[in-house]
């Protein structure tokens, strides 16, 4: 199981995620409870993607908990 430290987190930056390996599959989990299973190409490219850039912004990404709730109150601005 691979975590993510939290040196240098910004406010608002995605925090809580982790990866497993399990042969053909990558497992993400988000607080310990089961978030999304990627298989084949999409389990490569997400392991590509982890090593060129945040891991915690990738994983918020790919399970679509990349959005931190302020985009509903934008919508209502005057």
């Amino acid at each position: 199981m691979f975590t993510c430290g939290m040196l240098g987190v910004m406010a608002g930056a995605p925090t809580g995620f982790e990866y497993t390996v399990r042969g053909e599959r990558v497992e993400i989990r988000h607080n310990g409870r089961l978030a999304a299973t990627l298989r084949k190409s999409a389990a490569l490219k997400f392991l590509a993607d982890v090593d060129r850039s945040d891991p915690q912004h990738v994983m918020a990404r790919v399970t679509g908990d990349y959005r931190r709730g302020n985009e509903r109150s934008a919508t209502h601005r005057p």
